[in-house]
């Protein structure tokens, strides 16, 4: 009687989910997609996939086994033996599935423009929905310095009166992949001025971090300083293009033949309105495949509807939520103008100092907390 209670007890029980954890895969060398998946487990047995650090899939518990499965590098059989045994489902369709789930996969990382609701069946929500256990992405502002020449800065260096040492970036770098963040992007300021970003890049790689890096290029044109970057491991760069400076054209002419993805920000003005027209088909000749486009005040919301139209007919994909360096024309700031915080600050990504203090996000001056001497729990709460 014993041995059948527990039968029909087993029969309704729930499947114990698997245990939460961030777990990453990267492509090997001989796969010509180069592909990364981060996958982060929550306590509840949903998961979040991150394909490329671009697209965000939100999955039930089964998908999410699935994709930890597939970021484990798991055999089909045992998968299938997995699964059929947690989940009482017949073998034969527990690894049609799989196989199922590996191909939307697969065709998400060959075709990344695609939209995986509409031709994938996936349940993807906006990066800013739903309840998740960390953001997706760390903006690290490295420093407020800014080049010679640059327009003046509009950082609060007189509040923030100190750089994190490079120990002390890693230390920032650790805590947010313990607590689950896949994605890192190093902005400023320029970020170049630090001579440890070689190095905080090759630590966030070895975390098995994404890592971004947003600067106006200067410093890229001369090709060794580009190599040690790639060599470090950056994944992708955005390009803070200064058209009136040749050397942002030679550093971007360096950056497109190297293997790496680039974007290129722009951020129109009273001033330059009648000239990125012919900006962004300069950028398309060049082969620029995509572009970041902002504006300086509200009062050019039109002009810039029109140059986003533009730069769909120009096959640019449009890059969108980046953080941007600190200056007199504050993008992030001045679009997000009457609004309390921009949707998804403080919870797909949250923005870092040069001193450590946690913000929403660029620009909004509510801090958080400090991720060097705070614990992460606090911050996050």
């Amino acid at each position: 009687m014993s041995s059948l209670r527990e039968t029909i007890r087993s029969l309704f029980t729930p499947v114990r989910p698997l245990p939460p954890g961030s777990y990453h895969y990267q492509a090997p060398p001989a796969d010509e997609r180069s592909y990364r998946l981060h996958l982060r487990l929550e306590a509840d047995g949903q998961g979040i996939l991150i394909v490329n650090a671009s697209t965000i899939l939100h999955l039930n518990p089964t998908a999410a086994e699935y994709a930890f499965y597939l970021v484990q590098n798991l055999p089909e059989d045992q998968v299938a033996k997995n699964m059929a045994a947690r989940y009482r489902v017949p073998q034969e369709k527990a690894l049609q599935d799989y196989r199922d789930f590996k191909d939307r996969i697969d065709t998400l990382i060959s075709t990344p423009d695609l939209d995986p609701v509409t031709f994938l069946d996936f349940e993807r929500q906006e990066p800013f929905s739903g309840e998740i256990s960390a953001p997706y992405r760390l903006d690290c502002a490295l420093t407020y310095r800014l080049p010679e020449g640059a327009a003046p800065a509009a950082a609060p260096t007189d509040r923030v009166t100190r750089e994190l040492t490079t120990d002390e970036w890693k230390t920032v770098l650790d805590k947010a992949w313990n607590a689950g963040i896949p994605h890192v992007i190093f902005t400023g300021g320029e970020p170049t001025l630090r001579e440890d970003l070689a190095d905080l890049i090759v630590h966030a790689e070895k975390n098995n971090q994404v890592t971004g890096l947003m600067t106006d290029g200067l410093r890229l044109a001369g090709p060794e300083y580009l190599d040690s970057l790639l060599q470090s491991g950056l994944d992708h760069l955005t390009l803070i293009l200064r058209p009136e400076i040749e050397t942002s054209w030679t550093a971007l002419q360096q950056m497109l033949a190297a293997d790496l993805f680039v974007a290129v920000h722009l951020t129109l003005n009273e001033h330059n309105q009648e000239q990125l027209a012919s900006l962004l088909e300069r950028l398309a000749g060049m082969g620029v495949h995509a572009v970041s486009l902002s504006a300086s005040s509200l009062s050019l919301a039109d002009q810039l509807d029109d140059l986003r139209g533009q730069a769909a007919s120009l096959n640019l994909d449009l890059v969108w939520n980046l953080p941007v360096p600190y200056s007199a024309l504050n993008p992030v700031a001045l679009e997000t103008d009457g609004m309390e915080e921009p949707e998804g600050a403080g919870k797909a990504w949250l923005y870092v100092e040069p001193d450590g203090d946690v913000l929403p996000a660029q620009g909004i001056q509510r801090r958080m907390g400090n991720l060097l001497t705070d614990p992460w729990e606090q911050i996050w709460s």
